[in-house]
């Protein structure tokens, strides 16, 4: 039986190059590599984008529309890392362990459009609470992510690493403050939220690692559990994940890193706080579970291979 071919549009950029260092030592897959002068020729994306039986999409939005359109191999199937998709008709959220047959649904589909990296974080928390009825639909819900700076792309990596950077830098930074986030569609419609969060991403002086952050009202969630409850509730929904685990309840410790899980392509849930409140942390790499991780992961669950093959657990 042939290996299946697979080919990285925008393999150039962080998302693309993480997925590249994932794939390239693999020998279960072909991997097809586009002549560098001419990865930018639409006719030569073209061919390689119908030669391929998988194609990972590391492009801007704009740019993912138009590599959609330029497909017309049937038996080509998609993963998008880019925002064009999340919540379009016709393609299946690739978050795996978030709901009930998820795993399915992308192991069957032709389009599947990888999560943004704080929507990850929120909804690894937030969804599984909703689908078992604990939090309603209409809760006034805030988050805020710390997040690492590989995010931003080259640009923003150049930034943080020029020897002669704004000292400003050195300091986290909230951005997005309009509280428009590109991720907020996603992070709506996945969990089936009535009214979106109120959502503050936090840049920090890292390269890559994120923390993102849900507190709750116990009495505003139905049932009135406290936050032992919850943390019961969440370790039961992901009870033999390989790659979402949730930590013991009150064992860990007074700080959360950003940074910790960088490296990994795995998420670890967080559950601390009182009988009247709840604090819920996901931390993960942005660049993993958070991007290409997840994105890989993505592959080995549509092609049949072993679910973490190529992951750093």
């Amino acid at each position: 039986m042939s290996k299946p071919k697979v080919y990285i549009d925008g393999k150039e950029g962080t998302t693309g190059l993480q997925i590249y260092e994932r794939l390239g030592g693999r020998e279960d897959i072909e991997l097809l590599l586009i002549d560098e002068d001419k990865r930018k020729d639409t006719e030569e994306r073209k061919k390689f984008l119908n030669a391929a039986d998988l194609v990972f999409l590391c492009l801007p939005d704009a740019a993912a529309v138009e590599a959609v359109s330029l497909i017309e191999n049937p038996k080509t199937r998609i993963i998008d890392a880019s925002t064009a998709h999340r919540t379009a008709e016709g393609w299946v959220y690739g978050f795996a362990e978030l709901l009930p047959g998820q795993r399915q649904r992308i192991k069957f589909s032709s389009r599947v459009a990888n999560p943004g990296c704080h929507a990850t974080g929120f909804l690894s928390t937030v969804a599984p609470l909703i689908e078992l009825g604990v939090l309603p639909r209409d809760y006034p819900l805030s988050c805020y992510s710390l997040t690492g700076y590989s995010g931003g792309g080259k640009k923003m990596i150049a930034e943080y690493e020029a020897p002669d950077r704004d000292p400003l830098l050195d300091s986290p930074a909230p951005y997005a403050i309009g509280l428009c986030h590109k991720h907020l569609p996603e992070m709506r419609q996945v969990a089936g939220l009535d009214f979106p969060p109120n959502f503050l991403p936090v840049l920090g002086d890292i390269y890559k690692g994120m923390a993102t952050t849900v507190m709750l009202q116990n009495h505003l969630l139905n049932g009135t559990p406290n936050a032992q409850d919850v943390h019961d509730l969440l370790a039961g929904y992901y009870q033999d994940q390989k790659l979402v685990q949730v930590t013991p309840f009150g064992g860990a410790g007074p700080r959360l890193y950003t940074s910790q899980l960088a490296g990994k392509d795995s998420l670890e849930i967080t559950v601390s706080g009182t009988q009247e409140q709840t604090l819920l942390t996901a931390q993960f790499d942005n660049l993993g579970k958070g991007a290409s991780g997840a994105a890989v992961q993505n592959m080995n669950i549509m092609m049949g291979f072993e679910e973490t093959a190529g992951l750093s657990l």
